[in-house]
């Protein structure tokens, strides 16, 4: 099958060897696995990083998003028959969905929603995942409270931020503040149902006072966390809750003592990557978001339509997501 790969890390995006397409084996379902013929992808943070810091011991398939239709499945498969058409965010101690074909274990897919196309529903597992794992089982909001708190997300307009503030103001009561620096950004994330916004560029404490929040509950940061860290531990009320994604080269927990502000961290593959106990809640969250897209209370957060899924076309993706300048999800389609 075809697959686009990159075996050395660190090659600037503009280099043809930075990814590039070769012929791999098809591969063969284990146990508990699903082999998915790929319809479409998108490309996420985590692809670049490891592009460019990660050495791969032979060519590597990047990409865990995905959605596609699943030709055979494992033996002890139960979930799941062929013919099924899915979305998942993969695991990232596999090979990735940059390919013709995916393997994926069951209990961390779902059915795609059926009222967007494969390429719009490409654009949301990861950071469906994410989002979900950071609002509900890291903060542990509850679904329906919040009634008079606040959330401040730090760069909403990402992918992440996308879903985040959809499922904050349709899941929650809590008043959901997004930031974005350019016009385009704050129109987006006032579009998903931010309830303000706010620009990270500039002093955030006098811009949340003009709006008549002095302090926060919760603040979920998605990006350059240790820039804003400080204002972040000014804005939180005493027992606040920091959640961040991000990877800061460091980040001093002591000034959180004060306050007692509760710091947690959100990764979407530790679930898959230490195979644990609950590692079908994945299954089951995305299962519900598609629920919540075929009801019409949450939207696809496709940006950018990057075309067919060709190392070209990747390499271009690529370069856009490391150039920051990305509104949305890039998502591509068919080989």
């Amino acid at each position: 099958m075809k697959a686009i790969v990159y075996d050395q890390a660190g090659l600037p995006i503009d280099d043809p060897r930075a990814l590039f397409e070769l012929e791999v084996p098809k591969p063969v379902p284990g146990p508990r696995d699903l082999l998915v013929r790929i319809e479409a992808i998108s490309v996420n943070p985590v692809d670049t990083k490891l592009r460019a810091g990660v050495q791969p011991a032979s060519p590597r398939i990047l990409g865990w998003d995905a959605v596609g239709t699943i030709e055979a499945v494992g033996a002890e498969v139960k979930l799941f028959e062929a013919g099924d058409q899915i979305w998942y965010a993969g695991d990232i101690t596999r090979p990735g969905s940059y390919a013709e074909y995916s393997l994926v274990d069951e209990r961390i897919a779902a059915r795609r929603p059926a009222s967007v196309s494969a390429v719009q529903a490409a654009a949301l597992p990861l950071t469906a995942i994410t989002a979900w794992e950071l609002l509900f089982d890291r903060l542990r909001v509850p679904e329906g409270g919040g009634n008079g708190q606040s959330l401040l997300v730090i760069g909403a307009g990402g992918g992440v931020g996308s879903v985040l503030v959809q499922l904050a103001s349709k899941l929650t009561a809590l008043t959901v503040i997004g930031t974005g620096s350019r016009l385009a950004t704050q129109t987006w994330v006032r579009e998903l149902g931010a309830h303000h916004v706010v620009d990270h560029g500039k002093p955030l404490r006098a811009q949340l006072a003009a709006v008549g929040i002095n302090q926060v509950d919760h603040v979920i940061s998605l990006t350059h966390t240790d820039n804003y860290y400080a204002q972040i531990i000014e804005l939180l009320k005493p027992e606040g809750q920091l959640a961040l994604i991000d990877d800061p080269a460091t980040l001093d927990a002591m000034p959180l003592k004060r306050k007692s502000i509760s710091l947690h961290w959100e990764f979407m593959f530790t679930r898959s990557m230490f195979r644990t106990v609950d590692m079908i809640r994945q299954h089951e969250l995305l299962d519900r978001v598609s629920n919540l897209i075929d009801q019409g209370e949450l939207r696809t957060t496709m940006g950018e339509h990057g075309g067919a899924i060709t190392a070209e076309n990747l390499r271009k993706a690529h370069a856009l997501l490391e150039s920051q300048k990305a509104v949305g999800k890039i998502v591509l389609e068919g080989f």
